[in-house]
């Protein structure tokens, strides 16, 4: 069953201590797709266009009830499209009170083959309108 979940490419790319590309395996494999997922906006990759996340459309957007309901829109329609491995349980956006234009994305998800729950902080900074 530990199979199903998977073993990739490090994220970010580097080596290991044996001078080969490092892989993350399983619960971390799930963890480092998510992040890249949302980290990358739609478009971006060309032989894939449709990849991503379209929260990166928000980057300017006020920091207002309808930008966080968009956010977790975005987040839950992407994630569900490219990570079979999980299902998102609940998507929750907070204001960080310290820095106001960084909005804290609470992911909580189930892997699908252990039915482990598990949560992710995804920091999203939106660039502050004058």
């Amino acid at each position: 069953m530990s199979d199903f979940l998977g073993v990739g490419w490090a994220f970010p790319v580097g080596l290991d201590a044996r001078g080969r590309f490092a892989l993350a395996r399983q619960e971390v494999d799930i963890e480092q797709a998510i992040i890249m997922i949302l980290l990358t906006p739609k478009g971006q990759r060309l032989m894939r266009p449709t990849f991503g996340c379209q929260i990166h459309d928000l980057i300017f957007a006020p920091n207002d009830a309808a930008t966080a309901g968009l956010a977790v829109y975005y987040i839950e329609e992407a994630l569900a499209m490219w990570e079979p491995r999980i299902d998102v349980l609940n998507v929750e956006i907070d204001t960080d009170p310290k820095t106001p234009e960084r909005m804290l994305i609470t992911i909580e998800y189930r892997i699908k083959a252990t039915h482990d729950r598990r949560s992710l902080v995804f920091p999203f900074y939106r660039i502050p309108g004058e």
